[in-house]
């Protein structure tokens, strides 16, 4: 039941998105579109109850329960920024504004590679209550064993991702002498035009 409702909820993300960006962009309607984009974390307090109710109901708490942690806690580090950056690729594409691009060159790339893996730390933080919560709300160590390797996972893939995130300071990459790449904004991001 739990992976369905991820599913679901994956699903339900992209329509609410698309119909969002829709509505802003196509149908000329920004706050009929922003209403929709807010509606996107009504998904995750969804599969949070459902998963709360599950184990209330005494199912065994297996990688399902932890799966939808994770999905949550990420929803929670990287929805704000995905949601963002297609809203900006339909901004460029449907609205005729010129495309935003992260930084690819020097530390510019390594300071927004260095957010996105907070936004992977507050994902693995917010996994790691949510299973915490849920251990103590089972109350039976011989029960949660799966629950807490996925705290392990959590981290795991953070951990891994600020070592990527690292590799941009200690061996940035240079910007070409040819002068190949946009010219950055002011916050260090290149402009693209159409």
């Amino acid at each position: 039941m739990i992976v369905a409702l991820i599913v679901t909820c994956e699903i339900g993300f992209w329509v609410l998105l698309a119909a969002g960006l829709a509505f802003r962009y196509l149908l000329r309607m920004p706050r009929t579109g922003l209403a929709l984009l807010l509606c996107e974390p009504v998904l995750e307090v969804v599969l949070l109850v459902a998963t709360a109710w599950d184990l209330k109901n005494g199912a065994e708490p297996d990688w399902t329960h932890g799966l939808a942690a994770l999905y949550i806690g990420y929803t929670a580090g990287h929805g704000h920024r995905t949601v963002k950056w297609l809203d900006g690729h339909a901004a460029h594409r449907l609205g005729g504004r010129p495309l935003v691009r992260p930084p690819r060159y020097d530390l510019a790339r390594a300071r927004h590679e260095t957010k996105v893996w907070l936004g992977t730390l507050t994902a693995a933080a917010v996994a790691t209550a949510l299973l915490q919560l849920a251990i103590w709300y089972v109350g039976d160590p011989g029960r949660v064993t799966s629950l807490e390797s996925w705290r392990f996972t959590a981290w795991r893939v953070a951990g891994i991702h600020g070592l990527i995130a690292l590799s941009y300071w200690l061996w940035p990459r240079k910007t070409p002498a040819d002068g190949a790449g946009a010219a950055p904004d002011a916050a260090g991001r290149e402009r693209v035009g159409r």
